[in-house]
């Protein structure tokens, strides 16, 4: 197997101790010389700290961009999405455990330049490239020289993440992402550092910075786990949260839980529990609340918020009615909607497609 190349990162110093410390995320791990932080993917290697996986991916593979979950950033059309090994968080109850936990560099099994993702998403028909499967956050260099060729080439770059960074690596991340699902896994401390292993209060930072700072597309997803986030009180406080500080325009997604990794002793979310999230948020002003993970055609599809027309059905990933007109309003009323639209849908479905880079 050939190899990942080793890239030089910037976001370190060097301790007193003679350690170095990583300044990618709020974890700032501290590390000697062939030590690894708790992502895995970035080492201390001759004396500086490297990213181990430039260039290596873990599969590839054409998806409905609804799939990521983004509702409102050119509905319909496929997305190329990929994913390296490991991630900057511990999360219990994790659903791409044996990708994002990975320790073995096997992993990586497809080499991946830049212009090599670039000109499959090209010629695949992709409207955009998604950094999915695994955090991004941690593979920043790579991710931001595949999106700055993306740019070039009028694809766009999407995120998937759970916007565990700091400020200043955030800014350089962000400021070449064309949208952004954040994974707002719940809305306590507690659940974070007990099952995440990282904290609410950095990742709310990240959300108010790309809502309010960049011309990042934003949407956000809770997957609601039984007994563990999905009370009416921590869901009101959540879209609470979200109306007051990101706006009523940030669509949201409440998806399922399925027993995995170290959390399977726990019950799969039933539906009930994603219908009454999504009325909770609707109650708070919001906009635009989803289910996912679930086959719920109402929970899945777009109204407008001025008159209730239903301007996007969804069943599955699948588009059925399409009631937007030019600019993305209305039809009927008028009313914009919020997000990125073209003049026409996309009409990829609910496709699956896996993909081989080199035959692309």
């Amino acid at each position: 197997m050939v190899q990942s190349e080793h890239v030089a990162t910037k976001y370190w110093h060097r301790l007193d101790d003679g350690r170095i410390q990583c300044d990618l995320c709020p974890r700032y791990c501290r590390l000697r010389e062939g030590q690894r932080g708790l992502c895995f993917v970035r080492m201390r290697e001759d004396d500086a700290l490297v990213l181990t996986t430039w260039g290596r991916s873990s599969g590839f593979c054409v998806d409905p961009i609804e799939k990521k979950p983004l509702n409102h950033f050119y509905p319909g059309t496929p997305v190329l999405s990929f994913g390296t090994a490991g991630c900057n968080l511990a999360c219990k109850f994790c659903q791409n455990w044996d990708i994002s936990k990975s320790r073995e560099m096997d992993t990586l099994g497809a080499a991946a330049t830049p212009r090599m993702l670039v000109d499959a998403a090209k010629r695949l028909g992709c409207r955009s490239i998604a950094f999915t499967y695994n955090d991004p956050v941690i593979f920043h260099e790579y991710a931001i020289d595949i999106a700055a060729a993306a740019r070039e080439a009028d694809v766009r770059s999407v995120a998937v993440t759970a916007g565990y960074i700091c400020a200043e690596p955030r800014r350089e991340f962000f400021a070449h992402m064309d949208a952004a699902n954040v994974d707002l896994k719940a809305f306590t401390e507690s659940f974070y550092r007990k099952i995440c292993g990282a904290g609410l209060a950095e990742v709310l930072d990240t959300l108010l910075y790309v809502r309010h700072e960049t011309d990042t597309w934003l949407e956000l997803t809770t997957l609601l786990v039984p007994g563990q986030n999905d009370s009416n009180e921590e869901i009101e406080n959540l879209c609470r949260w979200v109306a007051d500080e990101l706006g009523t325009d940030v669509p949201i997604h409440f998806t399922a839980f399925h027993p995995d990794f170290k959390m399977r002793d726990i019950e799969r979310t039933p539906a009930t529990t994603l219908n009454r999230a999504r009325r909770i948020a609707i109650d708070h002003g919001i906009r635009y609340a989803y289910t996912g993970n679930v086959h719920d055609e109402a929970g899945g599809s777009t109204y407008c918020h001025g008159c209730g027309t239903r301007l996007i059905e969804r069943d599955w990933y699948q588009l059925g009615e399409w009631n937007l007109g030019a600019g993305g309003r209305c039809a009927r009323c008028g009313e914009p909607c919020a997000g990125r639209f073209a003049s026409r849908p996309g009409d990829w479905g609910r496709k699956r497609m896996p993909v081989h880079l080199a035959s692309a």
